[in-house]
């Protein structure tokens, strides 16, 4: 037993058995110098070292990425050439807007499209798709594109309003036009539904080239926003301008069948014609037929409608003598006077002369 560990004592080294000295604190500060002082030497030999692989990786990536991002972009951006023409409107459309009755221009013309070219704004008479068949489409009316009144044919595509499930498709007739130097108009299109169900309660109209002119793009035509209202409401909507033979329901404020409508066809005022000529003749007793019920603000509001409706050129003559007389138009309203072969109109006349 002695012997065994006599040999373990003897297989221990003489440091091992020296028991270990804690560092002082001279050793610790002696030990940060001498790095300190190694980091010293070596900062200005790796910081160039590291830096230029820095740089070099990031000038590898870099030039990945740009050479990746040529390449998606390569594949969606088309030739300049495809945005240099477009579809237009030429003319706003009429309204109001009601289902089943034909869509048209303002001042009751056709809806005119027309191949223009985007730098110049001229319309491109000759060359590919000036002679293209043209598709006429509903889209959502808050479809506005972006902030240079652009989109893409994704876009376009996306906001085409379809007709309600159960219905008739939206928009029906000559949906399909030909253009023609250019141009093209409108046939007779018309909506069967109404715009109130739609998330803006608005339509508008487009216009896409369905032919293909080598691969570029036209940018399709986008009409202003409008409200198309049920056929039923035409029934009762007004006039503007009024003729004469309108029903006088037909001016602002007066319903029909309406407590004013009633009071004026008792006294036989039926038409446009019949108010306005009351009008010039006897403006008080007008007002009086109307009562009270009628404020100043609609007053003022239904005769200045009235005065729109556009007049027939004919004059009449009333010869106060044998050498004068009076000359008015079809409602009534004094134009001038006829004095010995002399004609005075009214704007000249002094406000005696204008009262006898």
């Amino acid at each position: 037993m002695s012997q065994k560990r006599q040999q373990r004592e003897e297989g221990t080294s003489f440091d091992e058995r020296r028991p270990r000295k804690s560092p002082t604190f001279k050793s610790v500060v002696l030990d940060v110098m001498n790095l300190r002082r190694l980091q010293n030497l070596m900062e200005p030999v790796l910081e160039p070292l590291i830096r230029r692989v820095v740089k070099e990786e990031v000038d590898s990536a870099l030039t990945k990425y740009i050479i990746s991002m040529k390449r998606n972009c390569g594949k969606d951006v088309q030739p300049s050439e495809s945005r240099n023409l477009q579809l237009k409107f030429l003319n706003a459309i009429s309204l109001p807007v009601f289902t089943g009755t034909r869509i048209e221009g303002e001042g009751c013309t056709s809806m005119e499209v027309a191949l223009v070219d985007v730098l110049t704004g001229q319309v491109v008479s000759s060359g590919p798709g000036s002679s293209g068949k043209v598709e006429i489409v509903v889209l959502e009316g808050d479809f506005d594109g972006d902030e240079r009144d652009d989109w893409t044919l994704e876009e376009f595509k996306n906001n085409i309003v379809r007709e309600r499930e159960g219905k008739k498709p939206l928009l029906t007739g000559d949906v399909i036009m030909t253009l023609k130097g250019g141009t093209g108009f409108v046939g007779d299109v018309l909506f069967t539904d109404n715009s109130s169900w739609t998330r803006s309660r608005k339509f508008r109209l487009g216009a896409r080239l369905l032919d293909d002119i080598g691969g570029f793009r036209v940018r399709e035509a986008r009409s202003e926003p409008f409200v198309v209202r049920d056929h039923r409401g035409e029934l009762y909507k007004k006039h503007h301008p009024p003729s004469l033979s309108d029903e006088v329901w037909r001016l602002e404020k007066i319903g029909k069948d309406g407590a004013f409508h009633k009071r004026l066809r008792k006294e036989r005022v039926n038409t446009v014609q019949d108010f306005l000529m009351l009008l010039f003749l006897d403006p008080t007793r007008l007002r009086n037929i109307l009562g009270t019920g009628m404020s100043a603000k609609m007053w003022e509001v239904t005769v200045e409608h009235a005065r729109t409706c556009v007049l027939d050129k004919k004059l009449y003559l009333y010869h106060t003598t044998q050498k004068n007389a009076v000359v008015f138009d079809v409602v009534g309203q004094l134009m001038g006077i006829s004095s010995n072969g002399h004609y005075v109109p009214a704007d000249k006349l002094s406000e005696a002369e204008k009262a006898g």
